[in-house]
């Protein structure tokens, strides 16, 4: 089963990261942003909105599968790691700056996270199953 779940978050990771950054890129091709068709057009032209689709498609199918045998805490917690997935892109891809405060923000993220799997995993080993 834990291998179902790092399988399952790892592939919601790259579903939701995989959308986000394809709507950056979709919104920075399709500017001046106007409210007219031809901005549009302009917008369903390049790839990145269909690569922003299949992302939403994905992550959405990929968390209705987890939510099905994950505990909720852990899941819920667990998918927001593309915030942190998604500023190391960004600064990566876009050069965008990335601020200590940010730094501390994914940090308590990836923190939070991890408390989570663990406090989780200690609920689990201490079970009784009556016999």
């Amino acid at each position: 089963m834990k291998r179902f779940y790092a399988i399952g978050f790892a592939l919601l990771l790259a579903f939701d990261t995989l959308n986000l950054v394809c709507f950056k890129l979709a919104g920075t091709h399709a500017l001046p942003v106007e409210m007219n068709l031809a901005w549009a057009l302009r917008v369903f032209s390049y790839p990145w909105i269909y690569g922003a689709v299949v992302g939403y498609i994905g992550a959405f199918v990929t968390w209705m599968s987890l939510l099905k045998h994950a505990p909720i805490g852990p899941a819920f917690a667990a998918s927001h790691m593309e915030v942190v997935s998604v500023m190391v892109l960004s600064y990566w891809v876009f050069n965008e700056p990335v601020t200590p405060t940010q730094i501390v923000g994914a940090i308590a993220i990836v923190a939070g996270i991890a408390c989570l799997a663990v406090a989780e995993g200690d609920e689990g080993e201490h079970d009784v199953v009556p016999a």
